[in-house]
């Protein structure tokens, strides 16, 4: 059976299992005139509107608090994870015993593809919050057989400290938070040439996917490799990055049905353009989500497999579609920015400010140096960086080391005043 096949099938059970009960979705389905018996995949992506997440929000806020989204009564959910809210209200996720075995199978493609294996050392970085988060990868880890050690509550020190007291073979965290424990290693004179760290799977920010944060990364700890993975609380664990080629990440095409449209038209965008990535999930029948739009920007790309055309993203996800600003013409997004900023050695933190108080946008950066910066100038050799990417002057300031916050979760450096 061929992938879409296999994609259509399983849409066909998820469509007749939501109605009549998921009071979101069956009206819709019904004014759409789709059912189970739908015949093709561009048949479903003509008639049904996509999901946003701004209905979400209205529906939980209108039906709250967990939304008309539930496909059965409330005694059949056993897991609750919320969103971590960049922007705007949190959304709230229920998920049955089952949609939950679900995306453990999921991580376990995520793990096959990153050489996780039985008996294998993986440690947890994170503060096991309400959000998704690492839960599912931590569970599904355990149930593959793996040593799993949460570092939920500990301090960066003792996290760094139990990495290596337990020959840690496998890291879970995000880019940004890789970056602060080598930083806070070298602080506190922790030699990571004595960890067994020999993979860390990131999460959680384009910045696994972006080759000077890769590389600035694997130096930091002695050659260790990075592999990146996409995923959302409202969808589940959705795609790897291709082992065979650092610059490209796979969709987990036998669990979700996925589109890139343009943001501005919703129409289908081309292989090698720039769009926003759509999602069905095809297994996660409680809270299902039907061609939501989930903001994030993709470039799609044709992968010859088994004599079968698959999709890949080149260079993961490269920005949210409402991040982006303009300034004097010029398209940025802040995974660029990040990317070039990893580029110049030296640079322990930063932040960038943009100033809308303008009829022209103005950005510039704050930098924090690390310990042992050479006599160059720093500053200076990042405005040229950011000039020779953007052909834009972006003025760059040092100042005091330690003035910066750092981050577990989610990175938070760009502000905004208007």
């Amino acid at each position: 059976m061929s992938v879409e096949d296999s994609q259509l099938k399983q849409l066909q059970t998820l469509l007749k299992g939501l109605v009549p009960t998921n009071s979101f979705y069956s009206q819709r389905l019904r004014e759409a005139g789709i059912d189970e018996s739908i015949g093709s995949l561009e048949a479903f992506t003509k008639a049904l509107p996509f999901t946003t997440k701004s209905e979400l929000v209205d529906d939980q806020t209108e039906h709250s608090p967990y939304g008309s989204n539930l496909t059965f009564s409330l005694n059949c959910y056993t897991r609750f994870n919320q969103t971590s809210a960049t922007k705007g209200r949190p959304m709230i996720w229920l998920d049955t015993r089952e949609d939950w075995e679900w995306m453990l199978d999921n991580w376990e493609v995520v793990y096959d593809n990153a050489a996780v294996r039985p008996g294998d050392k993986i440690y947890f970085a994170f503060s096991f919050g309400p959000f998704l988060g690492f839960w599912t990868a931590f569970e599904s880890a355990t149930r593959l057989g793996c040593l799993c050690i949460p570092g939920g509550g500990l301090s960066s020190v003792a996290r760094l400290r139990a990495i290596i007291q337990h020959q840690v073979k496998f890291l879970c965290c995000t880019p940004t938070y890789a970056l602060h424990l080598a930083e806070v290693a070298s602080a506190e004179n922790i030699d990571l040439n004595t960890s067994a760290v020999e993979t860390i799977i990131v999460a959680g920010e384009p910045g696994g996917s972006l080759p000077h944060v890769r590389n600035r990364i694997t130096e930091l700890w002695s050659g260790a490799k990075l592999f990146d993975h996409y995923g959302m609380t409202e969808v589940g664990p959705v795609a790897y990055q291709d082992p065979d080629r650092q610059d490209i990440m796979r969709i987990i095409e036998n669990s979700y049905f996925a589109e890139v449209v343009n943001p501005k038209t919703g129409e289908p965008v081309r292989s090698d353009e720039v769009g926003e990535l759509v999602l069905t999930p095809l297994g996660r029948l409680g809270s299902p989500l039907l061609r939501y739009r989930t903001g994030d920007l993709v470039k799609p790309i044709e992968i010859e497999e088994k004599s079968e055309i698959r999709m890949g993203l080149e260079k993961g996800i490269l920005g949210r579609s409402d991040d982006m600003i303009v300034a004097r013409g010029v398209n940025l997004y802040p995974s660029a920015v990040d990317d070039v900023v990893r580029s110049c050695p030296g640079i322990a933190e930063y932040r960038v400010h943009v100033n809308q108080d303008q009829s022209l946008v103005e950005v510039s950066l704050e930098i924090e140096l690390e310990n042992d910066i050479s006599n160059e100038d720093p500053a200076h050799k990042l405005e040229s960086a950011l000039n020779s990417i953007f052909s834009l002057r972006i003025p760059v300031r040092i100042i005091e080391r330690g003035s910066l916050p750092r981050f577990e979760m989610k990175a938070k450096r760009w502000h905004y005043s208007d």
